[in-house]
C-alpha cells in the first residue's frame, strides 16, 4: 500500500474507531463549516473554491482525510476537518456526491473546443496525456479519481498549476508527470472545456 493511502486509512480507521456516540449530521456540518465557500449543496459560486456537488464520494472522503493528516496542505481545510470523525467525513462526502452539479457556461467557445481536443487526444508532440485516459469520456472520474466535469475553470487552472509547481501532491506523482509539458494556453483551453462539461 502506498504511503499516502496508508496514512489516510490509518486516520480514517482511528477516527471511526473513536467516533462519538452522537455523530453530527452532514447537513449541520455543511451549515457550520462548508456553505460559506462551497455553498449549501456544494455548488460553489466562487471560482477559487471547488464545486463539491456530484463529486465522487470515495475521492471526497480521501481528500478530507488528506487535509486532516496534512498530506494535502491547506490551513483553512485542516482546521475545518480537525475534529471530524471518519463517519462524519464519509457522510459529508456522500451528501455532496448526491447533489446536482450545474456546469458553467464557457465564455470562449472556440477556446473550449481546443480544450476538448486536448482532453480527448492530449498532445502527442509534447507528451501531454489525454485527460480522458483517467477521468473518463464524461469527466466523471472513478472512485478515487475526481470528477472534473463542470468544475470552475479558474479552479481547474489553479490545481494544474499546483501540480506543475509540486505544491499539491499526487499519488505516485501521476498528475505531476501528466502536466509537466502542458502549455499555458492548453491549461486555459482544457479548463474552459471542462467547466462547461456536464
Amino acid at each position: 500500500m502506498k504511503a499516502w493511502a496508508m496514512t489516510a486509512a490509518l486516520v480514517l480507521g482511528a477516527a471511526w474507531a473513536g467516533s462519538a456516540a452522537a455523530e453530527r449530521s452532514p447537513q449541520s456540518i455543511v451549515r457550520e463549516r462548508c456553505q460559506l465557500c462551497h455553498g449549501s449543496t456544494g455548488q460553489s459560486s466562487y471560482p477559487d473554491y471547488p464545486k463539491l456537488a456530484g463529486q465522487n464520494a470515495d475521492y471526497l472522503t480521501r481528500q478530507l482525510a488528506n487535509f486532516k493528516t496534512g498530506v494535502r496542505t491547506s490551513a483553512v481545510m485542516r482546521e475545518q476537518v480537525a475534529d471530524l470523525t471518519g463517519d462524519e467525513m464519509r457522510a459529508l462526502a456522500l451528501y455532496f456526491s448526491e447533489q446536482k452539479l450545474i456546469p458553467d457556461v464557457a465564455f470562449d467557445p472556440a477556446l473550449a473546443e481546443l480544450g476538448r481536443d486536448l482532453y480527448f487526444n492530449g498532445n502527442p508532440d509534447t507528451g501531454v496525456t489525454a485527460c480522458v485516459a483517467c477521468h473518463g469520456p464524461r469527466g466523471r472520474g472513478a472512485m478515487y479519481l475526481p470528477r472534473i466535469a463542470g468544475q470552475h475553470a479558474k479552479y481547474i487552472e489553479k490545481q494544474i498549476h499546483a501540480f506543475l509547481d509540486h505544491s499539491r501532491g499526487s499519488p505516485d506523482m501521476v498528475m505531476h508527470k501528466v502536466v509537466e509539458n502542458i502549455s499555458e494556453p492548453e491549461i486555459e483551453a482544457v479548463a474552459q472545456f471542462l467547466s462547461g462539461m456536464e
